[in-house]
């Protein structure tokens, strides 16, 4: 091969073949002097059934209430967040969000609206529309091979009010997730030529096929594309690893019974490994351009699906009940301790993307990646202040090591915590918040698309 770019494939003696990441080597040669540019990238990531929020009062606050205490830049994290404290200059908290037409929904059926602000409500007829990653993937989808990677840990559409997807096109209908690490997996590294009659398995000999005609390759890179073959295909080997100590746990059959007397004897293998292999399949996406936008769900609201499941990996039964169990001896502390272990794996993907510089010397990935984190209810399913955390992008324009609050109601304790019965969402707002959408706009902006409006904003912030 004369020349590579970053479109190539290492191709074994089977037939099949594994996608390249960017080479500074050959992404030069035979064009002109002028090197890539680093693409732009959007990563948006739900978590259900809302955060820890207690009184002030009460012993819980100072080390389990999710919202870090202060402002702005004088802000400190507590437990619940704390594994972020490494990257805290490259990331904003936000409070006082949230869109407008949800406000009145139940936190079991808001979900749907995360990302899109629509109107779909709590009952009734439904109509939704489009999501912000699709809105982006409008705009950047031709310049990948996939335009954008709809995931999620129950996988599919789910129902009305009642997602399993994050990501609904142009029309407002969603658009199924994967869940399968596997077929992530396959659809994104593996290339089924003509002659190959079956798709590259997850074994040693097929991949150690691969790794020779790397080896091959290695010889003719440069010493930094060396090391970046090197830490990409031990990243390869790593995925195939969790990926195939994560099959049993996927192939548990979706619950079919109410959650409270869900049968227990099912075997989830390991829902830390699971978490840790989809953002690891995440970071191998756009490390190897193969998308520039990915939603990941993880998990839907009520209580249902495969996802309740991932509590199990710090202990607990499952994870619903723990936003149910608050008021009792240590619950806000084992709800704290579950969105903790969230944000453990989180900051772990993040400071992936930090540690991985871009191959244009424009700094890291991260630098050029909006990651965006959070949840459409805060306190006991109430689907108001949201709890939200937007990361990377300082090559966008975006300024972080900071908690901004927006709108009244957010000083201290943050307004209507402490709740812990499905009252409070029936509940009239006494202070006013700023419509999500605005933030959305403002990602939109920055991230290139020329939007003068988005869901129910024509506004943006100055973030």
């Amino acid at each position: 091969m004369h020349r590579i770019n970053r479109r190539s494939f290492i191709r074994g003696t089977s037939g099949f073949a594994l996608a390249l990441p960017w080479f500074e080597t050959y992404s030069l040669a035979g064009v002109s002097p002028k090197q890539p540019e680093a693409p732009k990238r959007l990563a948006c990531f739900y978590m259900p059934d809302g955060v820890p929020m207690p009184l002030k009062e009460d012993p819980a606050f100072k080390d389990w209430s999710w919202f870090p205490h202060g402002s702005g830049k004088d802000f400190k994290f507590t437990k619940c967040l704390d594994p972020l404290e490494p990257l805290r200059d490259d990331l904003t908290v936000f409070s006082g969000l949230s869109h407008p037409f949800a406000r009145d929904v139940h936190g079991h059926s808001n979900a749907d609206q995360f990302l899109t602000g629509a109107n779909t409500g709590g009952s009734g007829d439904y109509q939704n529309s489009i999501s912000l990653d699709q809105a982006y993937a409008q705009h950047v989808g031709q310049h990948t091979r996939y335009s954008s990677l709809v995931l999620s840990t129950d996988g599919g559409t789910g129902s009305p009010r009642g997602a399993q997807t994050m990501s609904f096109n142009r029309n407002g209908r969603p658009i199924p997730a994967e869940n399968r690490p596997k077929r992530i997996f396959d659809s994104l590294f593996v290339k089924n030529d003509k002659e190959a009659a079956r798709r590259l398995a997850l074994s040693k000999s097929a991949l150690d096929d691969l790794m020779g005609d790397a080896r091959s390759l290695r010889a003719r890179l440069s010493n930094q594309d060396q090391k970046t073959l090197d830490d990409y295909l031990q990243s390869v080997r790593e995925t195939e690893l969790r990926v195939e100590k994560a099959k049993q746990w996927l192939e548990v059959p979706l619950p079919v019974v109410n959650v409270d007397h869900l049968n227990l004897e099912v075997n989830p293998e390991d829902p830390r490994n699971y978490l840790r292999t989809m953002f690891e399949l995440i970071f191998l996406a756009f490390k190897t351009d193969s998308t520039r936008v990915v939603t990941y769900q993880l998990g839907r609201e009520n209580g249902v699906g495969v996802s309740d499941y991932l509590a199990r990996a710090i202990g607990f039964r499952q994870t619903h009940q723990l936003s149910h169990e608050t008021k009792k001896p240590g619950g806000w502390e084992n709800f704290g301790k579950y969105c903790r272990f969230l944000a453990e794996e989180y900051a772990r993907f993040l400071t992936r993307l930090k540690a991985t510089p871009e191959i244009d010397g424009s700094g890291s990935m991260l630098d050029n990646t909006l990651a965006f984190y959070g949840s459409a209810s805060s306190s006991f399913h109430l689907s108001r202040n949201y709890p939200l955390i937007l990361s990377g992008g300082s090559n966008l324009g975006f300024s972080h090591g900071q908690y901004r609050q927006f709108g009244t109601g957010d000083a201290d304790h943050q307004e209507n915590a402490g709740i812990s019965t499905d009252k409070g969402w029936r509940s009239e707002m006494q202070h006013e918040e700023a419509p999500l959408s605005n933030l959305y706009l403002t990602m939109l902006q920055r991230l290139g698309v020329e939007a003068e409006e988005f869901g129910n904003s024509k506004a943006t912030l100055d973030a």
